[in-house]
């Protein structure tokens, strides 16, 4: 969160649970957060976990999952 730009983020487990939040950023996204991962994850199975980024007209979301699943909220040109 220390970094420019970043607005929110969230972390959840493998179920979808949150387990934590800080900023722009609701607890409720945690299992729609982990399903889009989990379903990306499956276009390839044979890489590494793929780094998922939405966008809308001015905000960012960039999910990944490494042991728990993450989603970074930045603002757009920032």
């Amino acid at each position: 969160m220390d970094v420019p730009g970043n607005i929110g983020c969230v972390l959840a487990n493998n179920q979808g649970l949150c387990l934590g939040v800080k900023g722009n950023a609701s607890e409720q996204s945690a299992g729609i957060i982990v399903a889009i991962s989990d379903l990306a994850s499956k276009l390839d199975p044979s890489s590494s976990a793929p780094v998922i980024s939405l966008e809308s007209n001015d905000k960012i979301c960039m999910i990944h999952k490494h042991g728990i699943t993450g989603a970074i909220y930045k603002q757009k040109g920032a």
